[in-house]
């Protein structure tokens, strides 16, 4: 199943950092994958979408914030996929609905809102049993669509990357698109993950549950600036600089601190002199119209 054309392109970021440094540094742009579920969401997905079609369920259910861009591309696959989609809100509903959830509701996305507390539940079997009693038989993805099928999509993704690279970067929300990578790429390099949420060390145990056998991965987590969806003055004045500089917008959420990452390490020496840095932009961008 193919909703956009995956030949994203790889480009270089220029930067007196990294000159400095003596590294080479490239961009993998899964931003541009598909104005709606855009980066790693797709690969996520893919999988997913197929298995609920060949079961014949004709409903997707899924879970995530008020803001979540699972939501948002949840709702836009559904939709392309010929599903009908429900979302499972943490939190109570806001009137009016802010974007994503406007979005998501024009896609044809039934929303239930949960309180923080039943959230908390949402992978218990009587939790499930009492939205299949209101909703009728589904298709579950979980949220961030981090289980088995997500792993593999995103590590169907990774095998097409080159192999040449020393480090391959991404982001970390539920640890699903870092676990795929691990998985599927060839490379003999390092693959680097950086949390954008506190605690982001107990993601360890998640991925290892998908590759208990992988070493070639490691985990900062000091980059997180706050929390989810939480953003520094330095944070800022960094997009800013980096989007003027590059012409590669960025989002606070995921991508943003990634990069502000790889700066920071970089000054700091952290990369191997004469390396060669793949960072994959994951998207979370939404259109302007």
């Amino acid at each position: 199943m193919e909703l956009f054309d995956p030949a994203t392109p790889i480009q270089p970021l220029i930067d007196p950092v990294f000159e400095s440094a003596g590294i080479h540094v490239f961009i993998k742009r899964e931003d541009l994958n598909h104005p709606h579920i855009s980066g790693n969401k797709w690969w996520k997905l893919k999988y997913n979408l197929e298995a609920a079609l060949a079961q014949e369920h004709h409903t997707l259910l899924t879970f995530g914030g008020a803001y979540s861009n699972h939501i948002y591309a949840t709702a836009a696959a559904a939709n392309a996929s010929g599903l009908q989609s429900i979302g499972v809100v943490r939190g109570e509903e806001v009137l009016p609905l802010n974007p994503t959830l406007t979005f998501a509701v024009q896609a044809g996305m039934k929303l239930h809102y949960v309180s923080r507390d039943d959230y908390r539940h949402k992978t218990e079997s009587n939790f499930i049993t009492e939205l299949e009693a209101r909703f009728g038989r589904f298709y579950l993805v979980p949220e961030g669509g981090s289980n088995e099928l997500g792993v593999a999509g995103v590590a169907s993704f990774a095998d097409s990357l080159s192999t040449d690279f020393d480090y391959l970067c991404c982001p970390v929300g539920t640890g699903a698109t870092l676990a795929g990578l691990i998985r599927g790429w060839k490379g003999t390099g390092l693959v680097l993950g950086f949390p954008v949420l506190k605690g982001g060390d107990s993601w360890t145990s998640e991925v290892e549950s998908f590759h208990p056998q992988h070493d070639n991965w490691k985990l900062f987590s000091d980059y997180h600036l706050g929390g989810y969806a939480k953003t520094t003055p330095a944070l800022d004045h960094f997009m800013r600089r980096f989007e003027s500089h590059s012409g590669v917008p960025l989002e606070h959420v995921y991508s943003g601190k990634m990069f502000y990452a790889i700066y920071v390490l970089a000054a700091k020496g952290y990369f191997k002199r004469g390396s060669t840095v793949l960072a994959i932009h994951t998207g979370g961008l939404r259109p302007k119209n």
